[in-house]
């Protein structure tokens, strides 16, 4: 069976972005296209047939499509559900929210759930039960300050140095904070990408003003981007993509976005004027 392009699988697996290319020859705009990246709010309705309830489960970021395989894994994993048939039906009640009706034999624990929520392997900001919880309050980022092209060409070796759990096991992300004159502040590892990201915040709060560029060993995801635009960092860096979400939560705020970074390349996604030749 031929496997579907992501255009048939779902419409929104992917976005096309315009972005401004780095090389040694220069600089060009061209189109470019990234996965897609959206919030899913899993609600289940359970309880017995004349007293059916409303619990929201979580809100996870996934790109689009497969919704329903990823809820059935979610409430598998998690103990919820033991079988397919403690599941009635599983309804898009909108794009972005799939409502999944559980048998009425099925009992939650509603505290529980609205407590801790439930959490994917990779995802920040899952366990919100509102969508509107996914926006931070994120400052406007306006001016601040330039760094040079060279200075982020050089930043995937810099960290890569400096990442001692990496060189034993290849398993870890790792995220950084550096200064305008390259040099390295400080750098935590974590299995995680957005666990590296807490930690080396929660590692930089008491030196006062956070580096104005933070850069990341993996994909530029919405979860992490975030998590900079809220402490107002207005460089952010990655050695992957970022995806859709990221690219326009960055342009909303103001943060100079940039992926792909290699010693010869990378991408600026949003905000380039503060990126200097």
């Amino acid at each position: 069976m031929e496997t579907p392009s992501p255009t048939d699988a779902h419409p929104a697996a992917w976005r096309a972005f315009e972005v401004v290319e780095v090389t040694a020859a220069g600089r060009r705009t061209r189109p470019d296209q990234l996965v897609g990246e959206e919030p899913l709010l899993i609600e289940l309705r359970h309880g017995p047939p004349r007293d059916r309830r409303r619990t929201p489960l979580a809100v996870t970021l996934r790109t689009p499509g497969d919704d329903r395989d990823l809820a059935t894994g979610m409430l598998v994993t998690e103990g919820l559900v033991k079988s397919p048939r403690d599941i009635l039906a599983l309804t898009a009640v909108e794009p972005n929210i799939l409502r999944v009706d559980l048998h009425p034999d099925i009992v939650l624990d509603e505290v529980r759930l609205r407590r801790h929520g439930v959490m994917s392997s990779a995802c920040g900001l899952c366990g919100k039960t509102s969508l509107d919880a996914i926006e931070a309050n994120c400052p406007t980022l306006v001016g601040g300050p330039s760094v040079a092209a060279a200075l982020l060409h050089a930043l995937p070796a810099k960290v890569h140095a400096r990442q001692e759990l990496f060189r034993r096991t290849g398993a870890l992300h790792a995220a950084a904070f550096v200064g305008l004159d390259g040099e390295i502040v400080a750098v935590r590892e974590d299995v995680g990408r957005h666990n590296a990201v807490d930690k080396l915040l929660g590692a930089s709060l008491a030196a006062g003003p956070f580096p104005p560029v933070l850069f990341v060993s993996g994909r530029a995801g919405l979860e992490l981007v975030q998590k900079a635009a809220v402490v107002g960092v207005p460089i952010f860096a990655a050695v992957g993509a970022p995806s859709s979400l990221a690219v326009e939560l960055a342009r909303r705020v103001g943060m100079t976005l940039v992926g792909f970074v290699r010693a010869d390349r990378f991408n600026i996604y949003a905000r380039p004027e503060r990126v200097t030749p």
